[in-house]
């Protein structure tokens, strides 16, 4: 990054092979929209270009892109009105030939639930989550990203991961 920041825009393709299927995940994972996470993520790598002289190279350049990201996320979802509720797309259970069909089946289950549960939490909420268990930031780079301290991190996952045990304990009951 310190490359393109001084005029080397040549290694922006490098960055963007490098970090787009990370921020793909992360947008997929908030929205549920593959299209849509394809136009955050190129929208996310047009700021880096447009803001790259305010990147200082003092801090972790993950860390500075995930709070690009994550400001791309709130600005398109202010700008459009989004329902953060979606209901999920249709789900349709496919089993397939084998021995462990039922176990698969029970993994399929509960993927849909936790799935469900995570869509169930506030953004902020599901967000952490999303940083910290698919993304597999440390507390202090999600510190960094959401401008807090990193006990203020642990605390707020812990207290996401609490209230999607009870989401999903909730939608296990009713299944």
């Amino acid at each position: 990054m310190l490359k393109v920041r001084d005029g080397d825009l040549d290694k922006m393709s490098l960055l963007f092979e490098r970090y787009k299927r990370p921020l793909f995940g992360f947008f997929y994972h908030l929205n549920k929209d593959q299209d849509l996470s394809e136009d955050l993520v190129q929208t996310v790598f047009y700021r880096i270009l447009k803001y790259r002289t305010r990147f200082r190279g003092d801090g972790d350049f993950r860390s500075w892109m995930f709070h690009i990201a994550r400001n791309v996320s709130h600005d398109h979802y202010r700008k459009n009105k989004l329902k953060k509720d979606d209901p999920l797309e249709a789900w349709q259970d496919r089993l397939e030939d084998g021995d462990n069909r039922s176990v698969e089946w029970q993994q399929r289950e509960e993927k849909e639930l936790l799935s469900r549960a995570l869509e169930r939490l506030s953004e902020d909420k599901r967000e952490v989550l999303l940083l910290s268990k698919f993304q597999e930031k440390k507390y202090k780079e999600i510190g960094d990203i959401l401008g807090c301290t990193e006990g203020a991190v642990k605390v707020k996952v812990f207290r996401a991961l609490q209230e999607l045990k009870e989401v999903y304990q909730k939608l296990e009951a009713r299944y």
